[in-house]
């Protein structure tokens, strides 16, 4: 019985230190006085264990927790070699990468993966609300569009999104959420349409990325943020409207989705152009896997500019760009689509010259 209590009081002690994080030096204390225990027992009371047993491995365990609790003795045994070894396995940082962890700021979730969350901070986060306009559409027409759509029709029957769900996409906004209703557009909240995505994806997920990329990956936030009167006036209506339908075009068949590591270029130059000199870019791409190319009529192209007459500064290497063009675009070619794992969301290549 005293062994079982023991044993009890044992794997109580060592939930408590892994509850508060204890650092190794407690640990290694509060072992080998388990141990000491185990071995000689406690006053009036008999050994539970003899060195030949337990207590040798107890007594090691101490030890190598004792000396792993000093950082020097620590980082020469441990940390530098593990981290070598890693670094030799582990692939490069691309540019890309490194922007991209480089930019913007963090919540509270990466406090989260750093394994020490403020609780507090998560509490003080105001609870998400919708407006009464919010949850008439959620209830109403998205109610309506899982309503209409067989997962399995679209999925494994047709392969395709069946002309009727675009025509109600389309009719009711679902394009245009996040565009003002300045602009036509339903001026929702990002809250708004994660949940009106998420319970369409919950229906299928196919009918689900039609919504999605003209919302999230389209350029209509952009052009209401930063885009000229002109922009507004000609694309935001009709973005909302389902009138044009946009893509994204980064990934390429050589580089993926590595911006940094693409091969498509943009040279800016000076040309006649329906009669007249203009200046403008001359593009040469390829692109592969791009959601909705097959269907869109406006193409979100990311190419590499270069200015090497300085025609537009002082610099002759302009970086990463998005330009907007009409698929109807001389030189613009969009090819078949694809069928990528079976999807039924229009995708597709596209290139030009």
């Amino acid at each position: 019985m005293s062994a079982l209590i023991f044993l009890f009081v044992c794997l109580a002690a060592l939930v408590w230190l892994a509850l508060r994080q204890a650092p190794l030096s407690i640990w290694a204390a509060t072992i080998a006085v388990l141990t000491l225990i185990a071995q000689f027992g406690l006053p009036y009371s008999e050994p539970l264990v003899s060195l030949a047993g337990g207590a040798f491995a107890g007594w090691v365990v101490a030890g190598v927790m004792a000396a792993f609790s000093i950082r020097p003795v620590r980082q020469a045994l441990v940390i530098r070699p593990a981290y070598g070894a890693l670094k030799k396995i582990m692939p490069k940082v691309s540019a890309t990468e490194r922007e991209a962890l480089e930019a913007g700021t963090i919540g509270w979730d990466a406090e989260l993966f750093g394994g020490a969350p403020d609780w507090q901070r998560l509490r003080d986060i105001p609870p998400m609300s919708l407006s009464a306009e919010e949850r008439a559409f959620i209830d109403g027409p998205t109610e309506e569009l899982c309503r209409m759509v067989d997962d399995w029709d679209i999925r494994h029957i047709r392969k395709d999104i069946p002309e009727e769900v675009w025509k109600f996409v389309t009719e009711n906004g679902f394009l245009g959420m996040l565009i003002s209703k300045e602009h036509g557009g339903l001026g929702f909240s990002a809250q708004a349409q994660s949940l009106i995505i998420g319970k369409i994806a919950s229906r299928c997920p196919d009918v689900a990325v039609i919504v999605m990329v003209p919302n999230s990956l389209g350029p209509g936030e952009l052009i209401e943020r930063y885009g000229t009167d002109e922009q507004k006036s000609k694309y935001l209506k009709r973005l909302a409207r389902g009138e044009e339908i946009p893509c994204f075009a980064l990934t390429g068949p050589a580089s993926g989705s590595d911006a940094a590591a693409m091969r498509d270029i943009g040279i800016v130059c000076k040309q006649a152009f329906e009669g007249r000199e203009t200046l403008g870019i001359r593009l040469t791409w390829e692109k592969r896997y791009i959601t909705l190319g097959p269907n869109a009529t406006l193409l979100g192209l990311a190419v590499e500019v270069q200015d090497p007459d300085l025609l537009l500064g002082k610099s002759k290497d302009l970086g990463i760009t998005v330009l907007l063009i009409p698929t109807s675009h001389k030189g613009v070619e969009i090819g078949r689509r694809h069928l990528p794992g079976g999807v039924a969301f229009p995708n597709g290549p596209n290139w030009g010259r």
